[in-house]
């Protein structure tokens, strides 16, 4: 994958194990590190996984690449997939790719974005935005493209087991 971002580019995310293989087109709505402490908890259990992939930064942070849901796609391991959701009625899913314990996304069901894990992608060099205003901009942004829709990522049918919250 080149770095140029544009909208025509064809994004892989990868499980370690390559059975899970997600594709995200074009540029994505945002790069940034998610420091909330969901995210550092989820991050801290799901690396716990056996043989899982780190997901926390140097600074406990979660780095996500955004998209929009309407550009991401399952290529193939569907089946492989399972959610972690911190508390039973929590509107945020972490998906894991169960083949190999790979963390490979957060899903805010409610939302129109999926916040893929940096990692899982080819996107060095590409500098990440902490800023709140330009945050919020892009993903409204983002929102009215897709024409105020937020759609279902419906091909995570698993679940997590064996994690401790």
């Amino acid at each position: 994958m080149n770095c140029d971002m544009s909208n025509d580019q064809v994004n892989i995310a990868k499980c370690r194990c390559d059975k899970v293989q997600l594709e995200a087109v074009g540029k994505p709505i945002l790069i940034t590190v998610c420091d909330c402490s969901d995210c550092r908890e989820a991050g801290r259990l799901l690396g716990m996984l056996p043989g899982a992939i780190p997901i926390l930064d140097e600074h406990g942070g979660s780095p996500y690449a955004l998209f929009r849901k309407d550009r991401v796609r399952c290529l193939q391991g569907a089946e492989c997939l399972g959610e972690h959701r911190l508390k039973p009625d929590s509107p945020t899913r972490r998906v894991v790719a169960t083949c190999c314990n790979t963390a490979m996304f957060a899903d805010f069901t409610k939302g129109h974005w999926i916040s893929i894990y940096r990692d899982r992608l080819n996107l060095d060099g590409v500098p990440t935005d902490k800023r709140s205003v330009s945050f919020v901009l892009r993903l409204v942004g983002a929102w009215v493209a897709m024409a105020f829709r937020a759609p279902r990522i419906d091909y995570v049918k698993g679940r997590i087991d064996g994690i401790e919250n």
